[in-house]
């Protein structure tokens, strides 16, 4: 049975500098990946990071795990399928699966999860009403 991809895509091509002395992604350059998919995804849905900015708040990554399935080289194109998995009280968690976009071989899977803090006391925030509005037009309800 073929996986079901998410909504959301950010194409990417692995540079010479995102590989290692074996020839393929290093691999912490999988949760780069993820983080630059993740940017992609809130602006796809109407709530960049600036957006954030504008109402007094940062984020802060606390968590973030990948599972390697394959592995990726120099030149290749890949699609970085991105999907808001849960969303709380202060944090929430983007999932993330990789593909090489030729042949569509699931390469990794993983997920991010961040808090949202105020920048100037770096305390907790409630996770704002505008993200959960732009995730639930885009998606649909995500629960925590």
């Amino acid at each position: 049975m073929a996986e079901s991809r998410y909504r959301f895509n950010f194409p990417l091509k692995v540079r010479y500098a995102d590989t290692d002395a074996q020839g393929h992604v290093f691999f912490g350059n999988y949760f780069t990946f993820m983080d630059e998919a993740a940017g992609g995804y809130l602006r796809g849905i109407g709530f960049s990071w600036n957006k954030l900015s504008e109402l007094g708040l940062d984020i802060f990554y606390v968590d973030a795990s990948c599972q390697f399935k394959g592995s990726a080289t120099f030149d290749d194109m890949l699609e970085v399928d991105a999907r808001m998995a849960r969303i709380g009280n202060t944090s929430f968690t983007i999932e993330c699966a990789i593909y090489r976009q030729e042949g569509g071989q699931l390469i990794a899977k993983g997920q991010i999860t961040a808090v949202v803090v105020n920048p100037t006391t770096r305390q907790a925030q409630r996770v704002p009403d505008e993200l959960r509005q732009a995730v639930a037009s885009y998606e649909g309800p995500v629960g925590p």
